[in-house]
């Protein structure tokens, strides 16, 4: 699956989201709102960023369930906050129009999905490897995470 097709079914998972805030909002300003959500410096995708939180708390069982085969763990509302700076998460209910509390829940319902899915990508996998200094780089983090 390509990226954007990723984005797109992350954008309609926002969309079916509980919250009526994010119901009626338009699937192209969420891609939109997501690809700079998640966007490096570089123009990439910051998922180096997203795995490195392993090290600073609790986080290998979870993104571990996101990037392995089995089901995902479910992360809170609350603990987006712990992924993505405040600068982010506000930007992103800014360019969407909802509260920061709606942004965060609509991110907790879709990281999950999100991560699993780009994973399994190639893409994912260059970036990956750029981000953590080649195959050795990558195999030592993503180790860290299954211990």
């Amino acid at each position: 699956m390509d990226v954007n097709q990723i984005l797109q079914n992350s954008a309609e998972t926002i969309q079916k989201s509980s919250d009526e805030a994010t119901s009626n909002l338009d699937t192209k300003s969420i891609v939109d709102a997501l690809e700079k959500l998640l966007s490096s410096e570089n123009g990439g995708f910051d998922i180096g960023n997203i795995i490195s939180k392993v090290q600073d708390g609790n986080w290998s069982d979870i993104i571990g369930s996101w990037l392995g085969n089995g089901e995902n763990k479910p992360i809170s509302a609350d603990s987006i906050s712990d992924l993505f700076n405040s600068e982010k998460i506000s930007e992103f209910a800014s360019s969407l129009g909802i509260s920061e509390e709606s942004a965060k829940k609509a991110l907790s319902e879709v990281m999950p999905q999100f991560m699993d899915t780009i994973s399994n990508s190639e893409k994912f996998l260059n970036e990956l490897l750029k981000d953590f200094g080649g195959i050795d780089g990558a195999l030592n983090k993503l180790g860290s995470i299954f211990k």
